[in-house]
């Protein structure tokens, strides 16, 4: 499956999407594909200040629990709390299912993120293929 060119992806494999200072993140489909089957997702809490490359919740699969790192600085203004009883949807189409949306604190700062080309390149080199 391909990576949408209009979102930004990090090394430990979040995108977001941008909508003005507003940011969709969720994890790439290279994730969840080598997670396996997910079971639960730590959401973060409505309100929280995250930092970019800080942890802001977890995921778990019935393989292993990984950490989730946000992309960028910001507050969280919302949560997919359609996860809580399906976290499944996150296997089913990790492009556009979205685990919290952020205000973000620099909406600059999206751009230090790969691109969709330099996110592939990256899996390549870490996967050998």
């Amino acid at each position: 499956m391909g990576y949408p060119a209009e979102y930004k992806y990090t090394k430990e494999h979040e995108w977001i999407s941008v909508d003005g200072t507003v940011g969709s993140v969720g994890i790439t489909d290279y994730a969840q594909s080598s997670l396996g089957d997910i079971v639960f997702v730590e959401l973060p809490k409505v309100g929280d200040a995250l930092e970019a490359g800080k942890i802001f919740g977890s995921i778990e699969s019935v393989k292993s629990v990984s950490d989730l790192y946000s992309p960028v600085s910001g507050s969280v203004t919302a949560v997919n709390e359609t996860l809580d009883g399906a976290p499944e949807t996150i296997n089913a189409d990790a492009n556009t299912t979205w685990i919290m949306k952020l205000e973000l604190t620099d909406p600059s700062a999206v751009n230090a993120l790969l691109s969709a080309a330099d996110y592939e390149a990256f899996i390549s080199e870490e996967t050998g293929h």
